[in-house]
């Protein structure tokens, strides 16, 4: 037997929660196995895409457009900019820029330098493999921008009792 529930129109609440973790949203408002599923879903992506792009897939500065999308994946995804920033890129000495490391290049520790001879931190993966993670990772923002309106503003939905 199946009845539906009026559930409140809006939670502030939910919706601070889910955009800090995907699927906390859910969870805070008692519905464990359904913020569980989405948080598993959106992470997936996300951490797929970087399992199969690497951590340049995400990478604020190079690729803000698609950045923008993977931004709601929340404090995960900026975290993982910054440390792509602040610790795989080289400050380039003509132009004084963040950029990635040329094949022949490796990072001074120190300043953030290109090193002629070494080994870069970072490399961006081979053929399609950094577009294909870097859509995943957009993908899962996009797809937690959904799971966070879910949370905040939630449907009728029909309960099993």
């Amino acid at each position: 037997m199946t009845e539906t529930t009026d559930m409140p129109t809006f939670r502030p609440v939910a919706l601070i929660a889910a955009a800090i973790l995907p699927g906390l949203g859910h969870v805070v408002s008692g519905e464990a196995r359904r913020g569980i599923l989405a948080g598993a879903g959106v992470l997936g992506l996300f951490f797929g895409g970087i399992l199969i792009g690497g951590v340049d897939v995400i990478d604020a500065r190079e690729d803000t457009a698609w950045f923008a999308g993977q931004a709601f994946v929340g404090p995960l995804a900026f975290g993982i900019n910054h440390i792509h920033q602040n610790n795989l890129k080289v400050i380039d000495p003509r132009t004084k820029q963040l950029r990635s490391a040329y094949p022949t290049e490796g990072r001074d520790p120190r300043t953030a330098a290109p090193i002629q001879g070494g080994t870069p931190p970072n490399r961006r993966s081979v053929g399609k493999m950094n577009e294909i993670g870097t859509l995943y990772a957009t993908i899962a923002g996009m797809l937690n921008l959904i799971v966070i309106i879910d949370a905040a503003m939630p449907s009728r939905r029909r309960v099993r009792s």
